[in-house]
Protein backbone atom coordinates (compact mmCIF):
# COMPACT_ATOMS: atom_id res chain seq x y z
CA UNK A 1 0.00 0.00 0.00
CA UNK A 2 1.40 3.26 -0.58
CA UNK A 3 -0.89 6.03 -2.42
CA UNK A 4 -3.68 5.36 -0.33
CA UNK A 5 -1.77 5.75 2.91
CA UNK A 6 -0.30 9.10 4.52
CA UNK A 7 1.34 9.82 7.90
CA UNK A 8 0.88 12.92 9.41
CA UNK A 9 3.24 13.74 11.96
CA UNK A 10 3.56 16.79 14.07
CA UNK A 11 4.81 18.27 17.77
CA UNK A 12 1.68 18.88 20.26
CA UNK A 13 -0.90 21.48 19.24
CA UNK A 14 1.37 21.58 15.88
CA UNK A 15 -1.95 21.70 13.40
CA UNK A 16 -1.26 17.87 12.81
CA UNK A 17 -5.03 16.55 13.65
CA UNK A 18 -6.65 19.49 11.04
CA UNK A 19 -4.44 18.61 8.45
CA UNK A 20 -4.95 15.22 8.81
CA UNK A 21 -9.00 15.77 8.55
CA UNK A 22 -8.52 18.01 5.26
CA UNK A 23 -6.72 15.40 3.96
CA UNK A 24 -9.00 12.94 4.59
CA UNK A 25 -11.83 14.83 3.62
CA UNK A 26 -9.88 15.24 0.28
CA UNK A 27 -9.35 12.17 -0.68
CA UNK A 28 -12.64 11.39 -0.47
CA UNK A 29 -15.45 8.74 0.51
CA UNK A 30 -17.05 8.71 3.39
CA UNK A 31 -14.68 9.64 6.44
CA UNK A 32 -14.07 7.52 9.59
CA UNK A 33 -12.72 9.03 12.51
CA UNK A 34 -10.59 6.10 14.68
CA UNK A 35 -9.72 7.62 17.83
CA UNK A 36 -7.43 5.95 20.45
CA UNK A 37 -7.57 8.04 22.84
CA UNK A 38 -8.57 7.37 26.72
CA UNK A 39 -9.93 10.49 28.53
CA UNK A 40 -9.11 9.66 32.51
CA UNK A 41 -9.11 13.47 33.03
CA UNK A 42 -11.57 16.31 32.50
CA UNK A 43 -8.80 18.36 30.62
CA UNK A 44 -8.74 15.13 28.29
CA UNK A 45 -12.47 14.70 28.15
CA UNK A 46 -12.46 18.26 26.92
CA UNK A 47 -10.06 17.63 24.08
CA UNK A 48 -12.23 14.53 22.77
CA UNK A 49 -15.71 17.18 23.15
CA UNK A 50 -13.22 19.55 21.11
CA UNK A 51 -12.07 17.20 18.99
CA UNK A 52 -16.10 15.83 18.23
CA UNK A 53 -17.66 18.56 17.59
CA UNK A 54 -15.18 20.03 15.19
CA UNK A 55 -15.92 17.65 13.06
CA UNK A 56 -19.53 17.79 13.69
CA UNK A 57 -21.60 18.36 10.55
CA UNK A 58 -18.63 17.39 8.16
CA UNK A 59 -19.89 13.80 7.98
CA UNK A 60 -17.40 11.64 10.29
CA UNK A 61 -18.52 8.78 11.80
CA UNK A 62 -16.33 8.28 15.14
CA UNK A 63 -14.88 5.44 16.18
CA UNK A 64 -13.24 4.63 19.57
CA UNK A 65 -10.85 1.65 20.10
CA UNK A 66 -7.37 2.41 22.54
CA UNK A 67 -6.16 -0.83 22.00
CA UNK A 68 -6.91 -2.91 19.32
CA UNK A 69 -6.40 -0.92 16.55
CA UNK A 70 -5.97 -3.68 14.07
CA UNK A 71 -8.64 -5.17 14.25
CA UNK A 72 -10.63 -1.50 14.45
CA UNK A 73 -8.71 -1.00 10.73
CA UNK A 74 -9.86 -4.14 9.27
CA UNK A 75 -13.58 -3.85 10.29
CA UNK A 76 -13.77 -0.40 9.10
CA UNK A 77 -11.42 0.45 6.54
CA UNK A 78 -13.47 -0.77 4.16
CA UNK A 79 -14.34 0.19 0.20
CA UNK A 80 -15.68 3.23 0.02
CA UNK A 81 -14.16 4.82 3.15
CA UNK A 82 -11.36 6.84 4.22
CA UNK A 83 -9.88 6.66 7.65
CA UNK A 84 -8.27 8.77 9.99
CA UNK A 85 -6.57 6.85 12.85
CA UNK A 86 -5.69 9.35 15.88
CA UNK A 87 -3.44 9.22 17.22
CA UNK A 88 -0.80 6.40 16.55
CA UNK A 89 1.10 7.93 19.56
CA UNK A 90 -1.39 7.53 21.90
CA UNK A 91 -2.45 3.79 20.29
CA UNK A 92 1.20 2.99 21.83
CA UNK A 93 1.19 4.93 25.14
CA UNK A 94 -2.13 2.95 25.64
CA UNK A 95 -0.49 -0.52 24.90
CA UNK A 96 2.17 0.25 27.53
CA UNK A 97 -0.06 1.23 30.20
CA UNK A 98 -2.20 -1.86 29.40
CA UNK A 99 0.17 -4.04 29.55
CA UNK A 100 -0.24 -5.18 25.99
CA UNK A 101 2.52 -6.71 23.54
CA UNK A 102 3.93 -3.73 21.86
CA UNK A 103 5.64 -5.34 19.02
CA UNK A 104 3.57 -7.92 18.29
CA UNK A 105 0.72 -5.47 17.60
CA UNK A 106 2.93 -3.47 15.71
CA UNK A 107 3.23 -6.48 13.88
CA UNK A 108 -0.60 -7.38 13.64
CA UNK A 109 -1.12 -3.61 12.48
CA UNK A 110 1.67 -3.31 9.63
CA UNK A 111 0.20 -6.67 8.26
CA UNK A 112 -3.03 -6.20 7.88
CA UNK A 113 -1.62 -2.37 5.82
CA UNK A 114 0.52 -4.67 3.71
CA UNK A 115 -2.57 -6.59 3.05
CA UNK A 116 -4.25 -3.82 1.64
CA UNK A 117 -6.91 -2.10 3.49
CA UNK A 118 -9.66 -0.99 0.40
CA UNK A 119 -10.06 2.37 2.35
CA UNK A 120 -7.90 5.17 2.24
CA UNK A 121 -5.77 5.40 5.39
CA UNK A 122 -4.62 8.84 6.98
CA UNK A 123 -2.48 7.88 9.98
CA UNK A 124 -1.59 11.04 12.75
CA UNK A 125 1.33 10.37 15.08
CA UNK A 126 2.98 12.61 17.25
CA UNK A 127 7.11 13.18 16.37
CA UNK A 128 8.84 12.29 19.47
CA UNK A 129 12.10 11.89 18.55
CA UNK A 130 12.88 15.42 17.98
CA UNK A 131 13.69 16.62 21.85
CA UNK A 132 16.10 15.23 24.46
CA UNK A 133 16.48 11.64 25.64
CA UNK A 134 14.05 10.93 28.17
CA UNK A 135 15.56 10.15 31.92
CA UNK A 136 13.49 7.24 32.54
CA UNK A 137 13.16 3.85 31.01
CA UNK A 138 9.77 3.82 30.09
CA UNK A 139 9.72 7.44 28.59
CA UNK A 140 12.59 6.05 26.20
CA UNK A 141 10.92 2.63 25.35
CA UNK A 142 7.86 4.53 24.84
CA UNK A 143 10.09 6.80 22.38
CA UNK A 144 11.74 4.31 21.08
CA UNK A 145 8.46 1.79 20.19
CA UNK A 146 7.68 4.86 18.59
CA UNK A 147 10.22 6.04 16.44
CA UNK A 148 10.23 2.47 15.20
CA UNK A 149 6.44 2.47 14.10
CA UNK A 150 6.91 5.63 12.30
CA UNK A 151 9.73 4.57 10.17
CA UNK A 152 8.00 1.40 9.12
CA UNK A 153 4.92 3.30 8.42
CA UNK A 154 6.51 6.27 6.70
CA UNK A 155 8.31 2.91 4.44
CA UNK A 156 4.95 1.79 3.26
CA UNK A 157 3.11 5.20 3.04
CA UNK A 158 2.82 7.45 -0.06
CA UNK A 159 2.55 10.27 1.41
CA UNK A 160 4.58 11.72 4.65
CA UNK A 161 3.75 14.87 5.68
CA UNK A 162 5.19 16.72 9.18
CA UNK A 163 3.46 19.75 10.46
CA UNK A 164 4.90 22.64 11.86
CA UNK A 165 3.08 25.50 12.90
CA UNK A 166 0.19 24.63 11.18
CA UNK A 167 1.97 24.18 7.73
CA UNK A 168 2.47 20.73 6.24
CA UNK A 169 5.61 20.25 4.91
CA UNK A 170 5.68 17.27 2.39
CA UNK A 171 8.82 14.58 3.93
CA UNK A 172 7.87 12.15 0.85
CA UNK A 173 5.39 12.06 -1.60
CA UNK A 174 4.90 8.75 -4.23
CA UNK A 175 2.79 9.71 -7.71
CA UNK A 176 0.64 7.08 -8.67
Amino acid sequence: MSGRLALILGGARSGKSRRAEALALEWGGDPVYLATAEPFDDEMRARVAQHRADREGRGWVTVEEPLDLPAALAREAVAGRTVLVECLTTWVGNLMVHDWPVEPEFERLLAGIDGGMAAGLVLVANEVGLGIVPENRMARAFRDHAGRLHQELAARAGRVELVVAGIPVVVKEVKD
